[in-house]
């Protein structure tokens, strides 16, 4: 009979070694000015990486513009599991070429599972931390009776909860409405998966994530919320007709439906990120003479286990 938990620890390995590699191609235009030059080469990285992975993968978030890393693409060598894929081989190249934190690699696999198809649209979210009464927290809800329930729960005045938002002209409604309930709020230039996977690790500071981002984010980091405990509530932020057909096209007919992490991704996942530039998360690559060190996080759903890496890796040698 086939060890199934360590194939499962091989995957999640493997994982890293994907997210490695597209991290490590980032971080050499890391503070140049060029994100487009930073997307390609984590792009070109990560899909040369995940030809050598022991999957039969499909892709079902990846890039949505280009001929590489596409949903519905397959990956892979075809001989392992089936796998749903969902990769971003840099997010926020814009934090990358400007050299500001939070700029990751990240790459999730669903085995006998699925995440939801998403259209290239915009998504609102909110997310806490786990150890919570289930249900605490809902998009429908203003932030102060969000603020306040998350405050009773976590036994704090609310003037102690640390708030995640995307620094946006589109959130200056919320940021008010926060900052009149009392609460600190921790302004991010770009990063939103970061921020919603902050929320599950104690020593970033950050009780609760909300806002509009990708919705492709918002399954990434659903996926890793699946893995580690928290919750998270996303929908679709459908604007116009255009948005409409979008989103009838990726099977969403109702624009008002609230998804869940189960949602969102299900199965036996696997979440792995690689930091690119220095974070709440992760530390960024450091290049020291002929080596460049990569921190990364990995964690499976089946275990729960959260797991750092370090990467010591040698320039021109394969991993």
């Amino acid at each position: 009979m086939a060890d199934t938990n360590n194939a499962g620890r091989n995957l999640a390995m493997e994982a890293v070694r994907v997210s490695e590699a597209a991290a490590r191609a980032a971080s050499v235009w890391m503070g140049r000015g060029d994100e487009e030059s930073a997307d390609q080469a984590a792009v070109d990285a990560m899909s040369k990486a995940l030809k050598a992975l022991s999957i039969d993968g499909t892709i079902r978030i990846g890039e949505n513009n280009g001929s590489q890393l596409t949903v519905n693409e397959k990956v892979g060598d075809g001989k392992g599991p089936a796998v749903d894929v969902a990769l971003m081989p840099v997010e926020g190249p814009t934090i990358v070429a400007k050299g500001e934190p939070n700029g990751l690699s990240v790459i999730a696999l669903a085995e006998g599972g699925k995440f939801l198809n998403v259209p290239d649209l915009y998504m609102e979210k909110i997310a806490v931390g786990g150890g919570l009464p289930a249900g605490l927290v809902d998009l429908d809800n203003p932030p102060s009776e969000n603020l306040k329930a998350l405050s009773a729960a976590k036994g704090v005045p609310i003037s102690d909860l640390v708030v995640c938002i995307l620094d946006r002209p589109r959130h200056g409604e919320i940021i008010a409405q926060v900052r009149e309930a009392g609460a600190r709020i921790m302004l991010i230039v770009d990063g939103d998966v970061s921020g919603v996977v902050a929320t599950v690790w104690p020593k970033s500071g950050i009780d609760l994530y909300c806002g509009i981002g990708g919705a492709s984010q918002g399954v990434l980091s659903a996926a890793a919320l699946a893995c580690v405990g928290g919750q998270m509530q996303g929908r679709l932020v459908v604007r116009d007709n255009a948005d409409r057909v979008k989103a009838d096209d990726a099977g969403i007919t109702d624009p008002a439906q609230k998804f869940d992490i189960s949602d969102m991704a299900a199965g036996d996942i696997t979440f792995a990120a690689t930091g690119v530039t220095p974070g709440a998360l992760l530390k960024g690559v450091n290049k020291t003479g002929a080596i460049a060190v990569t921190q990364s996080l990995v964690v499976r759903s089946k275990t729960g286990t959260l797991r750092y890496v370090d990467g010591y890796h040698q320039f021109g040698l394969a991993d």
